[in-house]
Parts: structure tokens; sequence; C-alpha cells
């Protein structure tokens, strides 16, 4: 007999987590608390009540909850403000959803009374990881039980075949048969994983794509967008003021029409295995080429590449699951600082699958025309004053050679 009375299992209503839903009744026999969030998916939620209600769950025990403006509010854009970016192509889509869904597993257990979280992650993947370190750092005697750890079902047919045994539904079958891709969205990206992109000798298919136009496909003609920043963030596009989720929930949509932001990425898992999957982005696309195209007229030269320095670090802690770590938020708290005087407009040009930052301006900009010019500045710049700096830095160089030649080398 199981010590866990009542469990809160990140559901989604897909085949995995019906799956687990009814495997956690069987296995543990304890009563089961559902965890659904809306975080732009772009799936219609409700059916996830219905099928949770189907297998007993009390209706007080089921929770759907709109996190959107949380999620891009509190995690994309503190994200972005680092331009953080993994391996140097991945924009952290699924990773940075991650610790919301950790952060309400744990308030959602506390205010129910569960001892125990539940979730869907496999024990190859990176989610596991993820979902557990931040739900031990926010409540840290919490039972995590993880059905991929535990079960047999370690296979796409055995999942469906148990389904099929237990009335279980099963939606977005492969049109050739099969498995369907493994899928994950929010607001801020779709990935795909599983079937032949497993083989990375495999080109993705055009028909998996859902958010992006091939850029063979796009307009012919340009777009040019303009994003207004506050510090940091983007709060109004094309002149409209919108909350952070409507901004990029904009942003996907002109980016998807341009064919920006597709991904095809071999990366190196947390749990030591390299992996292959695709990856729509594109309204953060967008966000990452803006943000840096304002850092570059507001930001100090050495804060900027202080940033830069520090961002493959920050993108690992994502990553790896570190949201809630103490270095993480120290991280935050220095680059929010740097942000202050991130403000002003940038144009982007959006043309078959590129980004282009063809203008910017801010009242806080640091460029300065009159010491920048080609033409005569009137003595703003004094050219002369080069040739010290030259030779200051140059000086142990021409030690390191002289001493090179007094050494017969």
């Amino acid at each position: 007999m199981s010590d866990v009375k009542k469990v809160v299992l990140a559901y989604s209503g897909g085949l995995d987590t019906s799956v687990i839903l009814k495997w956690l009744q069987d296995t543990y026999q304890c009563e089961v608390v559902t965890f659904t969030a809306d975080l732009g998916q772009g799936e219609e939620l409700e059916p996830a009540r219905a099928k949770a209600l189907k297998f007993g769950i009390k209706p007080e025990n089921i929770f759907i909850e709109d996190l959107r403006e949380e999620f891009v509010r509190d995690f994309v854009f503190p994200m972005f403000r680092c331009n953080a970016l993994y391996e140097g192509e991945y924009l952290l889509g699924t990773s940075i959803a991650r610790p919301l869904i950790a952060k309400r597993l744990v308030e959602i257990a506390r205010s129910t009374g569960a001892e125990a979280i539940s979730h869907g992650a496999t024990g190859k993947g990176n989610d596991q990881v993820r979902f557990e370190l931040g739900a031990y750092a926010l409540m840290p005697n919490v039972k995590v039980i993880a059905p991929w750890r535990e079960w047999d079902l370690l296979s796409r047919e055995k999942l469906l075949a148990y389904a099929e045994a237990n009335g279980i539904p099963v939606e977005m079958k492969h049109k050739t048969g099969g498995a369907p891709y493994s899928m994950d969205a929010n607001l801020l990206h779709i990935s795909y994983e599983g079937r032949h992109l497993e083989d990375p000798k495999n080109e993705a298919e055009e028909s998996m794509w859902r958010w992006t136009v091939s850029p063979e496909a796009a307009p012919d003609a340009p777009e040019y967008v303009e994003l207004e920043f506050e510090r940091g963030d983007v709060v109004a596009i094309n002149g409209e003021r919108l909350s952070p989720a409507a901004v990029l929930t904009r942003l996907n949509e002109l980016g998807g029409k341009h064919g920006v932001g597709r991904l095809d990425l071999v990366e190196n898992r947390f749990v030591g295995m390299k992996s292959r999957g695709c990856y729509e982005t594109p309204g953060g696309t967008i966000l990452l080429k803006a943000h840096r195209g304002i850092e570059s007229i507001t930001l100090d030269r050495e804060v900027a590449h202080l940033k830069d320095d520090l961002m493959p670090r920050y993108a690992s802690l994502v990553y790896n699951g570190f949201w809630w770590a103490p270095e993480r938020v120290a991280l935050q708290t220095l680059i929010d600082h740097t942000q202050a005087k991130v403000n002003g407009w940038v144009k982007v040009k959006l043309y078959k699958g590129s980004v282009v930052v063809v203008a910017r301006d801010s009242k806080d900009t640091l460029f300065d025309q009159t010491i920048a010019t080609f033409d005569d500045d009137g003595g703003a710049y004094n050219q002369a004053d080069a040739g010290g700096f030259i030779k200051l830095n140059a000086l142990r160089l021409r030690i390191a050679e002289n001493a090179r030649h007094k050494r017969g080398a």
C-alpha cells in the first residue's frame, strides 16, 4: 500500500498524461488532482476537464488555469532581457515553461493537502529535471512520482495499446499511422520530436510545421514592423500598446506569415545524450533580434559585453532547470539592472524567413552622431588621441617580441 494519499498531476489531457492518470489510480490507489495550464498552446482545454471527470476526478480537484500573461511577463520577458540562447541557437521555448508549471503544481499541492506531484516527462529527457528541481526548490519535502521511471510502457505503441485497453481516447494520430510526434507548445514556441526526426539524416516533413509557412512560400514583399521597448520589454507594436501575452501573440502571427523562426537542432541534453528536435519560435526570433537592436544604442559597451559573457551561463541555467536557483536569481537581478535605460523603438524587416533590424532610436541613446560621423566633426573627436591608445596596447606585444629576439628564438 502506497503512503501517497493525494497527488497533483500535470495533466494535458493528451495520450501520456491520460495514461498516467489511470496508472496513478491503479498503481498508487490515491486521490488525483489534475492541473492543466493554458500557456498559449492554442488547444481547447475544456476537453481535459471532461476526460478527468470521466476517470472519476472530483470537480473540485480539477484545475484549469489561464497562465499566458504570467508566463510571458514573469518568465519569457525576463529571459529575453538576457538575450538567452542555448548552444547558440535554441530559444528555450520548452525550458522556460517548466518553472511556472512546477510553481503551480506546488501551490496546488499545498492548497489541496497533497503530498506528491506527478508529471509525464520521460526518464531520458530534460523536463523531468526541470519539473523536479523546481518542485524541490519550492517544496523541499514533496514526493515526486515520475511514471516513465517506474512503469514498463516505454514506447508510444505500448502507450496506445494501454490507452485502448482502458478506454482512453487518443487524438492527433499521425496521418500515416502509428504514434504522433512528441510535441510541446506554448505561446513562445512549438517543438517536434520522435518518429523519423530521431534520425538526424532525415529532413523534417514540410507538412509537420504548424505555425510558419516555408520561407519559399512567404510573401514576396517584405513587411516592416516597429516595436517599442520600455526597460527591455516590448510594450507596443506599430504604435499599439499591448499586454505581454498579446505582444508575443502578434509577433507569432507576423513571424509565421513570413516564415520566421524555424529551427532544426541536435542539442546536448542535461542527462548526457544528444537529441534532435525541430522548433518554431517566430515571435521569439523577432523579439531577440529587436531587443539586441535597442540594446545596441542604449547599453554601455562593457555592460553589453558583460551581458554577452554571462548569457551562455544564464541560458544553461534555464535549460537545465535551475530557474529557481539563487545563481539564476542573482544573474536576473544584474540583467534587470542593465535594462533601466533600454527604452525606445526598433524597426525590423521581415522577409522570407529573415529578420533584419533596419532602424532604431531612443531618448536614452548613447549613439553620438557628432562623434561617429565620417564628415568634419568640428573637433568633437581628436583622431590623434588614437595613436597613444594604440601604443599603450601594443607595449606588451612589442616587449614580448623583443624578448624573443634576445633569446635568439
